[in-house]
Parts: C-alpha cells; structure tokens; sequence
C-alpha cells in the first residue's frame, strides 16, 4: 500500500526531479503557460503552488527560498510582485491543468499548465481549427 507517498518518480534521480521542477516552474512563472506532459504537469501544480504561497507571505527570507528554488532572481521578483499581487485575495488553486491530446512521436498524454486569472495577450485567442502552441 502507497500510504502517505506523494508525486511520481518520473524515471529520475531525486536530484535530476528536484531540477526539472524548478524548471518546469521557472519556466509557468515567465510564460503563465506551458506545455508538458501531463504526470508532469500534476506534480508541477503543487510544487508551483507552494511557491506562490511562499510569494504571498512576502519578506527578505521568502525572497531567498524563491531565488534558491527557482534560480532565477527576477523570476523571484515576479513571483514576490505581481503574482502575489494578483493572488492576493485567493485562498489557492494558483494553477489549472488542461488535457492537451498526445504527443505525436510517443502518443504522450500532452497537457497544458497555466496561471489562473492571468492577462489575456492575442496569441491565446484561438481560431477554429487551429491548435494552441504553447
């Protein structure tokens, strides 16, 4: 029984994991939207979660365990400003998971990983019959 185990292993080392989610995080907090798989993007939501709420709380040592976290200095600022700003009044649920077919060369679950309430740009406006690429 899997009492108490948390996230999937994704074929990796603990330290190849613990890499490829601060990029996978650094990467949603620049663009608020990518395209990954979707395991990856299951367990991405809780570790982009928790650092948002790290953001939140504001303050010099937040600061720090979001530049040692993401490595990333002003993606750090962005997270500690504007998204903090912008989630402010919300008691969670920062991120939203939505399928996104197969990949062709491997038939992949494909799925796309994106902000809540974030500013709509013209490229997100899709036509009929096209397919968003993120």
């Amino acid at each position: 029984m899997r009492h108490q185990i948390k996230g999937r292993k994704l074929n990796r080392t603990s330290s190849h994991r613990k890499a490829l989610f601060a990029n996978l995080a650094t990467a949603l907090f620049q663009h608020e939207r990518i395209k990954t798989t979707l395991p990856k993007a299951k367990d991405l939501r809780s570790v982009a979660e928790k650092l948002i709420t790290i953001g939140k709380k504001g303050g010099l040592h937040s600061h720090r365990q979001l530049i040692a976290q993401l490595k990333d200095v002003g993606i750090a600022k962005k997270v500690l400003t504007d998204l903090a700003a912008r989630y402010a009044g919300r008691a969670g649920g920062y991120t939203r998971v939505i399928k996104a077919g197969f990949r062709y060369g491997d038939a992949s679950p494909m799925a796309i990983i994106e902000l809540v309430d974030r500013p709509l740009v013209q490229a997100d406006v899709t036509t009929p019959g096209k397919t968003i690429d993120a």
